[in-house]
């Protein structure tokens, strides 16, 4: 994929629409906290997209784990990050185990107060629906250390415990950027994922973008990471964090890599 991707003139983009017949039975399940198939209300949500969803790599979607999806956080004004899971859950055979925030910040919006405890409240309710780990918001406060650290717990005790799980997270966990341009994991990630992999989870990276008109869902080979012995845990988090935000960079447009060449 060597051809630039021309942000600037990027003009026309996707019709995203949920479908909203369906909302009552929706919002019932979430008011009872309702097990739900992601897999299936994904796929009902991706099939409206017009035009449809386009897929590269579809040789490289797995169909049973154990494997860790890797995508970036793509994003730009009026794009909603969820359409992210949302195509990658719909063309995944089997169910996803996501890491998902937990609650929504809204910076400098003179509603955030309330936006966070509603956010919160959703989000949670959500993750309990879809059975996905909850995670703080990024970037890191420090009075989420202790949640985190729990977060960070529940997921590698998930993996342990079902082997053959398809897991996925966003390294970046928020949009970083204004026009999607993929953007350093904060500290922790590349260490987190390093964990996963150590646990019997290959690396399969995801690159997710708009280009000509449609949102595209670009699919990569496995990755195993490659890091040194004799690292201090610094070293070794930035490294691993490196690898695999250099994996996703090569299935996307050569605009939205920053400064992830190689």
């Amino acid at each position: 994929m060597k051809g630039k991707f021309p942000l600037e003139s990027q003009s026309m983009y996707p019709h995203y629409s949920l479908p909203i017949h369906r909302t009552p039975g929706y919002l019932l399940s979430v008011l009872l906290v309702r097990p739900r198939s992601f897999h299936a209300d994904a796929w009902i949500c991706i099939e409206r997209l017009s035009p449809p969803l386009r897929l590269l790599g579809e040789e490289n979607i797995p169909q049973s784990g154990p494997v860790l999806i890797t995508f970036n956080h793509y994003y730009r004004h009026g794009f909603r990050a969820w359409w992210l899971a949302l195509a990658i859950a719909a063309v995944v055979p089997q169910e996803i185990h996501f890491g998902m925030t937990n609650e929504l910040t809204y910076p400098g919006k003179w509603y955030a107060p309330l936006g966070r405890v509603l956010s919160r409240w959703l989000l949670n309710r959500l993750a309990k629906m879809y059975g996905f780990t909850g995670m703080p918001p990024m970037p890191p406060r420090e009075k989420d250390v202790k949640a985190r650290a729990e977060a960070v717990r529940a997921m590698l005790t998930y993996a342990r415990e079902h082997q053959d799980a398809i897991l996925a997270l966003a390294p970046e966990g928020e949009d970083n950027t204004p026009n999607g341009v993929l953007a350093w994991p904060a500290p922790g990630a590349g260490r987190f994922i390093g964990l996963l992999a150590s646990a019997g989870y290959p690396i399969l990276p995801v690159g997710a973008y708009e280009e000509n008109g449609e949102f595209c869902l670009c699919f990569g080979k496995m990755v195993e990471l490659k890091t040194p012995t004799g690292k201090s845990p610094e070293e070794r988090d930035r490294m691993n964090a490196l690898q695999v935000m250099q994996s996703i960079a090569r299935l996307l447009p050569e605009g939205l890599r920053g400064e992830f060449e190689w």
